[in-house]
């Protein structure tokens, strides 16, 4: 058996979600060390928030949403999907990637754009050109909003390698992120309450609709006057919040691999009502609420419950969360309020919130790496390719 034939290869999530628990593992924890001065930042052009932001969204939350879309695309049109060399060649764009980024931009500025920009270049062509190439047997016609946010996201990595578009940059990648949440949200949780519940929850295309156009509309948000912009962030707010009182928490909460995910939701509500009011009403608070209440309360709560369901549903094993899955949730869910909640009631102790958020970041995901990371390295149990 070949290098590229090896199992590791054989579908997106495999190499990716793989790295993602790397990188879940080890960049907060270095931004924890940066901050409190114990590890020196990376020198360059790029500064520590920089390297941090990009980090944190285009290493880590890339690695999780490229091995989700590239898994997820083959099955919304039906084909085999990348594998092989194609994902060798992804795998290596991300991790010279990292090392660029290490190095603060202190390479010549022809290498590091090259570096910087080669894996979200390549994936965003692929999964392009696997939504285009085969969009008439596409299961799902909201797929268009990934036809429009994978090229944005482009845009807004060159903004957050600008110093002075940095901010802009961050929070068009957030709400480009917000997106694809949204959107897995809606197919994921239909699916899970109706056949963990045996019932459905609220699915009006007019609701929907709205709901992803608000969201779309919102990646201009750093560019539109403070009320217009907050009254569209409140307006999402307040459609997302009308629609998770008829998708029916009740039921969800009593079983914490199901309730995460409303609480993931929620925290996607929460983070609008606090963009709204710092941009309107000059509400301040200790640290960047609104930035973490998204990387913590969204993609900290929800990716460690995908790479579960994922790793063990797509390797031919029974998803069951078991009490070490369930503890690593209850893990991240700590870290939410760490980085988030206690701040706020304890601000002269802010740095020792973050070295205990990356702590939880650290035991979380070393927990996913070291029970999972067999899984994606070895064939399926059930005798499918892939």
């Amino acid at each position: 058996m070949g290098l590229s034939s090896h199992p590791l290869w054989l579908v997106g999530f495999r190499p990716f979600f793989t790295l993602a628990c790397l990188a879940g593992m080890f960049m907060p924890l270095a931004w924890a060390l940066v901050y409190s001065g114990t590890l020196p930042a990376p020198g360059g052009r790029i500064t520590p928030a920089q390297w941090h932001a990009h980090e944190m969204f285009f290493g880590f939350g890339w690695a999780v949403l490229g091995g989700f879309l590239l898994t997820a695309t083959k099955n919304w049109v039906g084909i085999r999907g990348y594998h092989g060399p194609a994902l060798m060649l992804l795998a290596a764009a991300w991790i010279i990637e990292r090392i660029a980024m290490s190095c603060g931009g202190g390479w010549p500025p022809l290498a590091f754009h090259l570096a910087a920009n080669a894996f979200l270049g390549s994936i965003v062509l692929m999964l392009l050109w696997t939504l285009l190439r085969y969009r008439a047997q596409d299961s799902y016609r909201d797929n268009v909003f990934f036809l429009i946010a994978l090229p944005v996201f482009l845009v807004a990595k060159q903004l957050v390698l600008d110093d002075t578009l940095f901010r802009a940059g961050y929070a068009m990648t957030l709400a480009l992120f917000r997106i694809a949440f949204l959107v897995m949200l809606e197919r994921t949780l239909t699916q899970f309450m109706r056949s963990n519940f045996q019932t459905d929850i609220l699915r009006d295309a007019r609701l929907d609709g709205a709901i992803k156009l608000c969201a779309l509309l919102l990646v201009a948000e750093p560019f539109l006057p403070p009320l217009p912009a907050a009254a569209l962030s409140t307006l999402l707010a307040a459609l997302l919040a009308w629609r998770f009182a008829f998708w029916k928490p009740q039921l969800a909460m009593h079983r914490i691999d199901l309730g995460i995910m409303y609480v993931g939701y929620l925290a996607i509500v929460a983070q609008l009502v606090v963009q709204a009011l710092e941009r309107t009403a000059g509400v301040t608070w200790t640290g960047t609420v609104s930035v973490h209440l998204f990387s913590f309360g969204v993609m900290g709560v929800i990716i460690p419950s995908m790479i579960v369901r994922i790793a063990k549903g797509h390797t031919g094993r029974k998803v069951m969360f078991d009490a070490l899955d369930r503890a690593i949730l209850w893990v991240m869910l700590g870290a939410l309020a760490l980085r988030v909640v206690l701040p706020q009631l304890a601000p002269a102790a802010y740095l020792l919130w973050i070295q205990l958020a990356a702590a939880c970041w650290f035991a979380c995901f070393a927990t996913l790496a070291w029970r999972y990371v067999p899984f994606l390295l070895r064939a399926r149990i059930d005798g499918k390719e892939h």
